[in-house]
């Protein structure tokens, strides 16, 4: 049955997206992504208007069947598949168990990997599961791996949490990479203390105070949160 699911959903979906290549907006995405794998060249609104209308009325999956279909997503060559493969779990979200992340998360996110495809994957995947199951044995393993996207993912992992946001506990996987060099790193550190600036600037104002300021980037993301706060 798993094989079943996911072998519906790679091939409907190779079927509604090829159709729309664009060779000419492919390259110029190729380019921006600096070449990390090739396009399609599709934007985001037609890909997901043609993979909802692709997938419409196949049954809701098992958390296996949705994990197995969007491994095999990442695993086809063109972006365009890479992004479908995080609609494919948000839009099924709900059927994720707690194991989910544990099966399938690190697989999922070093596949291929680069911001583009993380990013979307902790809005789809990482937060709303850490939201739902709180799983932090898997983001301390996450963090204190030597793999720059998970290790991203963990700091990342409460985006979007609003005032349910854990600051101690963010606060404390900033602190933990605050001395990484890692571009990426650094950016995701800044992008969280941004967010908390907005639930909490004092917070934020006393984590900067007692840590250097050789981590340029991840500063000013932070003074844009507190500017706005």
């Amino acid at each position: 049955m798993v094989a079943s699911w996911k072998n519906h959903i790679v091939r409907r979906a190779q079927s509604a997206l090829r159709p729309l290549a664009d060779d000419e907006r492919a390259a110029g995405a190729f380019a921006y992504m600096k070449g990390v794998a090739p396009f399609l060249g599709i934007t985001a609104a037609d890909r997901r208007k043609a993979l909802n209308h692709a997938w419409h009325g196949l049954p809701a999956p098992s958390s296996d069947e949705l994990g197995q279909a969007a491994l095999a997503l990442v695993q086809l060559k063109e972006r365009e598949f890479h992004y479908a493969a995080y609609d494919l779990i948000a839009w099924n979200n709900k059927v994720c168990d707690e194991d989910f992340l544990n099966i399938f998360g690190a697989k999922l996110l070093t596949t291929t990997p680069w911001w583009d495809t993380v990013d979307g994957l902790v809005g789809a995947m990482v937060s709303p599961l850490m939201y739902r199951f709180h799983n932090d044995e898997l983001m301390d393993q996450w963090s204190e791996s030597e793999d720059r996207w998970l290790i991203r993912a963990a700091i990342g992992h409460q985006r979007g949490w609003k005032t349910e946001t854990e600051i101690k506990r963010v606060l404390q996987l900033c602190d933990r990479h605050w001395n990484a060099s890692e571009f990426f790193i650094a950016k995701a550190i800044g992008w969280a203390l941004r967010d908390l600036a907005r639930l909490k600037p004092a917070a934020v104002e006393k984590f900067l105070a007692v840590h250097d300021t050789t981590n340029r980037v991840a500063i000013r993301e932070a003074q844009r949160g507190l500017k706005s706060a």
